[in-house]
């Protein structure tokens, strides 16, 4: 069976239980579905963005509690507003846009911590947005607000618990076909590089604020119209179900279902759900005494879950459903993307002047020079903690230089941000690999590809979520496609790049790098881990590159691949350069080779 099949199968299921279920059990899966719905958005923030929030339940409630005082209050609201009262449609509109303001508001303060301070600061906010709702009048206090009218869908009012059961499930599918699709968008492999490390996705061009923003807000917006749906579902509100206490509820739905995998919000709401209603139906039968023991039985099988099942549990149950994985299609009839013309043979291309970094006491770099001029290849050497590998963190903006210029193409990049620098032409890997494991190499190359297609942040996320960005994906893996037979890596190309050996992991990070489309390519180390033959290759290819006008840098030990290969050579030392020159000059370089080179000739 396809994806598309189980998807289509479990819709029609969801469809009928209402016709035969009792009454108790179609309330459950109401409960069940507004729950999943908020554990979603934390699938996006927590799974995905690894941005962990307590908070989610304070948003749920400024969906409810805005739907419930227009609606209940119309008659008397001023004229210019009183129409969003006149329909409970109209006041989820209001509750979505009110959200996404507090979400940007709190987003803005909350998203600037990292580390512990992140998850103290949604549980701050969360706290004071519950006691917001609970001391003012005009929202009932904590006694709460009753008459909210329900929702009426053309002209009919959904009262009953199987009548809504359809709008909050159909609200839950939509947003499980939405974020899926996301996901699978440009945007949304910015998303999930996220988690996998800033560095790489910012080097690649990607504003990793912004997107860690985006998926705050979703969530924000998932969570507020599950406190609609929540709203006219009951008809009475009061600030309870808006507590800290439950926004940590939705948290451990979204990391026992599988905090990664959108299908495991629905998984893990349904867990949750069902598991602490028969312990509250059977405990008190067991025990003999009533109480809340349920909660300490709870939290005991919470904790062995998340002990045997770090993952959560939907991938084991994802593993016994016989679906068929279909690699993405790459087309080959698709218009290329554009590329940015060669400079010209021999142009400056990059120039550092007295570069130098300092780290409080420690001089990493000390006055470091160096020149790259377009269609050569130039090695940077050293032993270890020479300083190079800092040297290329101020070169392409991971890192500022204390003092000193670095100049590329002219223009004055000391200072700016590891996208705006690779929007001018400059791409690189890492001495560590950073890519994105669970992902296909298709999928990491064609991050690189990620500036190279524009069309701005909201439209991204909408043509990414409806599925409105075909055009521009199948360019995108076109491009990315052709990188890796670039490379040598076409046998590959839809094998998860975790499973590759080490070597093959460089060689992608290098056509992931190409898909940028640079001027200027920065290679930290791409032959470590390299068999004699693939060094070849690698070598091959580079000198390909550079007939092609590519210019390279290169961070490299291995003496015999970089003299056999380079135009010139810096070598460093102890953060100087101590060195510079044709290969065989800096073989002879008496310096050179008292100071590591240990008398290579």
């Amino acid at each position: 069976m396809t994806r598309h099949t189980v998807f289509f199968l479990f819709v029609a299921l969801m469809a009928v239980v209402p016709l035969f279920a009792p009454e108790f059990t179609v309330t459950l899966l109401n409960y069940i579905g507004l729950y999943a719905l908020v554990a979603i958005g934390l699938v996006l923030l927590t799974g995905v963005g690894g941005l962990t929030s307590f908070g989610q339940a304070a948003f749920v409630g400024l969906g409810a509690y805005t739907t419930a005082w227009l609606t209940t209050n119309a008659a008397s609201l001023p004229s210019w507003i009183a129409w969003l009262g006149s329909s409970a449609w109209f006041g989820l509109v209001a509750g979505l846009l009110l959200t996404a303001s507090a979400a940007v508001l709190l987003g803005s303060m909350t998203l600037k911590l990292s580390g512990h301070y992140l998850p103290l600061g949604t549980i701050a906010w969360g706290i004071s947005l519950y006691f917001l709702f609970g001391n003012m009048e005009l929202l009932g206090g904590f006694t709460g607000m009753s008459g909210i009218p329900p929702i009426v869908v053309f002209g009919h009012a959904v009262e009953s618990g199987r009548e809504i059961y359809y709008l909050i499930w159909a609200f839950l599918l939509a947003a499980i076909v939405t974020t899926n699709n996301l996901l699978d968008s440009r945007e949304g492999r910015v998303i999930r590089a996220l988690r996998g490390g800033r560095v790489m996705a910012e080097s690649m061009g990607a504003s990793t604020s912004a997107s860690r923003m985006v998926i705050f807000v979703l969530a924000a917006l998932h969570a507020a119209a599950a406190g609609w749906l929540y709203a006219h579902m009951q008809r009475f509100l009061n600030p309870t179900p808006f507590s800290l206490h439950t926004g940590i509820e939705y948290l451990f739905m979204a990391v026992v279902g599988g905090a990664g995998y959108v299908w495991g919000a629905l998984l893990g709401a349904s867990v949750i759900s069902i598991a602490k209603q028969w312990l509250q139906d059977w405990l008190p039968m067991l025990i003999g005494q009533a109480g809340n023991f349920e909660v300490i039985v709870f939290g005991i099988v919470m904790i062995v879950v998340l002990q045997r099942a770090r993952d959560g549990l939907w991938p084991a149950l994802a593993s016994r459903i016989p679906i068929k994985a279909r690699p993405r299609a790459v087309r080959a009839d698709v218009a290329p993307l554009s590329h940015k013309p060669v400079p010209p043979r021999g142009e400056l291309l990059l120039e550092l002047k007295n570069v130098t970094r300092r780290f409080g006491g420690l001089v990493a770099v000390n006055q470091m020079n160096l020149q790259v001029r377009s269609g050569e290849i130039v090695a940077l050497i050293g032993p270890n903690g020479a300083g190079k590998s800092t040297t290329f963190n101020l070169l392409s903006g991971v890192d500022d230089p204390t003092e000193g210029e670095v100049i590329f193409r002219g223009r004055q990049v000391a200072g700016r941000e590891a996208r705006e620098i690779a929007a001018l032409g400059m791409s690189r890997s890492f001495q560590h690999v950073k890519l994105l494991p669970t992902m296909s190499v298709l999928e990491n190359v064609v991050i690189g590809a990620h500036k190279r297609e524009n069309p701005g942040l909201f439209a991204g996320v909408l043509a990414g979520a409806w599925r409105l960005d075909r055009k521009m994906e199948a360019r995108l893996l076109a491009e990315a496609a052709r990188q890796i037979e670039r490379v040598g890596l076409g046998e590959q190309m839809h094998l998860q790049a975790g499973s590759l050996p080490l070597g093959k992991q460089r060689i992608l990070e290098v056509a992931r790098a190409l898909a940028a489309d640079p001027c200027l390519l920065l290679l930290d180390e791409p032959a470590a881990g390299l068999r004699y033959k693939e060094k070849e290759a690698l070598a091959e290819l580079l000198r390909k590159l550079r007939a092609d006008g590519l210019s390279i840098l290169l961070v490299e030990h291995d003496m015999d691949f970089v003299m056999g290969l380079v135009d010139r050579v810096y070598v460093m030392d102890f953060g100087q350069k101590i060195a510079e020159g044709l290969p065989h000059e800096v073989q002879a370089n008496p310096k050179v080779l008292e100071a590591y080179l240990g008398g290579l000739e």
